[in-house]
C-alpha cells in the first residue's frame, strides 16, 4: 500500500511541473496536486492495518476534518505566494521622478533677466562708530555748596533751563560790599567833579593860580578812575552771582549726572555731560589708496545694529589730512542727521560711500548669482533647456540689484533669477507666455 502511493506521487509530479511552468494557474493546480498525493500517502502510512469499528469510525473522521482544513490553509498560502511572484513589478521611483522631470519647468517674465550693459555706482565698503556733534561738560565756575541738581541722565533740556544751583551767601555777600564801593565811589566822582568846576570858574577870575587848578584836575580823573573801577568789581561779582546758577549751554540731553546735592564744589568741577543727538557724526577709516575718489559732500548709506532693515544717510564732511598711527587708512567724518534722536552716541554703523559711477558694464540682477562650493554660477535658459555656467562677478554692493559680470557671459543671454528648485541643467523650460519650440 505504501508503495503504491508512492508510485502515485512519483508520476504524477513531472506532469504538474509541465503545467506550472505553462501558466501561473498551472501552478496553482500543480501545487494543489502535490499536496493531495502527499496528503493520501501519508494516510496509507499511518493509517496501517486495524480493526474497523464504531469508535476508531468516529477517530478517523475528526482526524480527517482536521487534515482538510490543514490542507485548505496550506493551499490558500500557496496561491497567496504564487501570486506575489507573478504579478506585475512595481514602478521605480527613479521612473517616476524622470516623469516628473519631463514635465517643462514653467517661468514667469519676473523670473528671467537679460544681461546688459548698466551703469553702476562704485562704492566703498566703511564702517564705524557714532557720536554726536555737540556734546560738553558742564563745569562750575565758582567753588561752594550743590544746593539743588534738578536734572538726570535721559533728560532733554532746552538751551537756558536750570542745571543745578550753587550756595551764593558768600558771592552775596561780596556783591553787596562791591555796590557799596561802587556808590562810595561815585560819590567821591560828584565832590571831585564840584571842586574842578568851582576851580575853573577862580582860575579865570584870576584868584587861583594855574597850579592849583592843575591839581583839582588830576583829583577829578582819579574819581572818574576810581568809580570804573568799583563798577567792574561790582560786576564781576555779580557774574560770580550769576554762576552759582548753572544752565543748559544748548539744548540737548543729559548723558551724565556727576554731582549731588550737599557736595562740595571747586571751580572748573564737573556738573553733568550734555549731548545734542540732532546731529551726529561718523567716523569711518578709509584705505589711503582709496582717498583721492573721496570728496566732500558724497553719500553714504549704512546701517545700524538693532534697527534691522533700515538704511540711514548721511554725507562726507570732513576729511582727515593724517593716517591713523599705525594702519594705512586715513579717517573721514560723515554728518549724519538724525531728527528723531533714534542714533546714540557710540553705535556702531556699517554701509557704503557711494564714490562714482562707472561706464556702462555688463550686469545680472544679484539675485541671479549662485553659490556652491565657493564657485559662482548661474542658470540660463537656452533653446528651452536649463544651462549652468559659471561666471566672474565684480564686487557685490549691499543694497544694489545689479552686480557687474566680468566674466562667463555675453550681452543678450537670459538668466533665472527665481529658485528652480529640484529642476537641474539640461532639465526643459519655458517662459510663460511665449511660444515653446517643438525641439524643446
Amino acid at each position: 500500500m505504501k508503495s503504491h502511493a508512492r508510485q502515485q506521487s512519483t508520476a504524477g509530479a513531472p506532469g504538474t511541473d509541465n503545467a506550472a511552468s505553462l501558466h501561473p494557474d498551472a501552478g496553482h493546480r500543480a501545487t494543489i496536486a502535490r499536496l493531495a498525493t502527499v496528503q493520501s500517502a501519508d494516510e496509507f502510512t499511518t493509517s496501517g492495518p486495524t480493526d474497523v469499528g464504531y469508535d476508531s469510525g468516529v477517530r478517523d473522521t475528526g482526524r480527517k476534518s482536521m487534515r482538510v482544513w490543514i490542507i485548505a490553509a496550506l493551499v490558500l498560502a500557496a496561491a497567496v505566494a504564487t501570486w506575489m511572484v507573478t504579478r506585475g513589478p512595481e514602478v521605480p521611483a527613479a521612473d517616476l521622478a524622470a516623469a516628473a522631470a519631463a514635465v517643462p519647468l514653467e517661468l514667469a517674465q519676473v523670473d528671467v533677466a537679460s544681461v546688459q550693459e548698466r551703469v553702476l555706482a562704485r562704492s566703498l565698503p566703511l564702517s564705524g562708530s557714532m557720536s554726536p556733534v555737540v556734546q560738553a561738560t558742564v563745569k562750575s565756575k565758582v567753588s561752594g555748596e550743590v544746593e539743588q541738581v534738578t536734572v538726570r541722565e535721559g533728560q532733554d533740556v532746552r538751551q537756558g533751563d536750570v542745571i543745578a544751583r550753587i550756595d551764593t551767601r558768600n558771592v552775596q555777600a561780596q556783591y553787596d560790599r562791591e555796590l557799596a564801593a561802587v556808590e562810595k565811589a561815585r560819590a567821591d566822582l560828584d565832590l571831585a567833579t564840584l571842586n574842578r568846576d568851582k576851580n575853573r570858574s577862580l582860575l579865570e577870575q584870576k584868584y587861583i593860580s594855574q597850579n592849583l587848578f592843575e591839581q583839582t584836575e588830576s583829583a577829578y580823573a582819579a574819581s572818574v578812575a576810581s568809580f570804573k573801577l568799583a563798577e567792574a568789581q561790582a560786576r564781576m561779582v555779580k557774574i560770580d552771582l550769576d554762576d552759582a546758577v548753572v544752565r543748559a549751554p544748548f539744548t540737548g540731553t543729559i548723558a551724565r549726572r556727576l554731582v549731588q546735592p550737599g557736595e562740595k564744589v571747586s571751580q572748573d568741577s564737573s556738573i553733568v555731560t550734555m549731548v545734542d543727538l540732532r546731529q551726529m557724526l561718523l567716523e569711518a577709516g578709509v584705505p589711503a589708496a582709496e582717498i583721492p575718489s573721496v570728496r566732500i559732500g558724497q553719500s553714504v548709506r549704512f546701517n545700524v545694529g538693532g534697527f534691522g532693515e533700515r538704511a540711514f544717510t548721511g554725507e562726507v564732511q570732513r576729511i582727515s589730512p593724517t593716517t591713523v598711527e599705525g594702519s594705512r587708512s586715513i579717517t573721514i567724518y560723515i554728518a549724519v542727521p538724525n531728527a528723531d534722536s533714534a542714533l546714540k552716541g557710540g553705535m556702531f554703523a556699517q554701509g557704503q560711500l557711494v564714490i562714482d559711477a562707472t561706464q556702462p558694464v555688463l550686469s545680472i540682477p544679484q539675485m541671479a548669482a549662485r553659490e556652491e562650493a565657493g564657485a559662482t554660477f548661474v542658470y540660463t535658459l537656452e533653446d528651452g533647456k536649463i544651462v549652468r555656467k559659471s561666471v566672474t562677478l565684480g564686487p557685490r554692493v549691499k543694497g544694489q540689484d545689479f552686480v557687474e559680470v566680468r566674466e562667463g557671459l555675453t550681452a543678450g543671454q537670459r538668466v533665472i533669477v527665481a529658485d528652480i528648485g529640484a529642476a537641474k541643467p539640461g532639465a526643459r523650460a519655458f517662459v510663460r507666455g511665449e511660444q515653446v519650440s517643438e525641439g524643446a
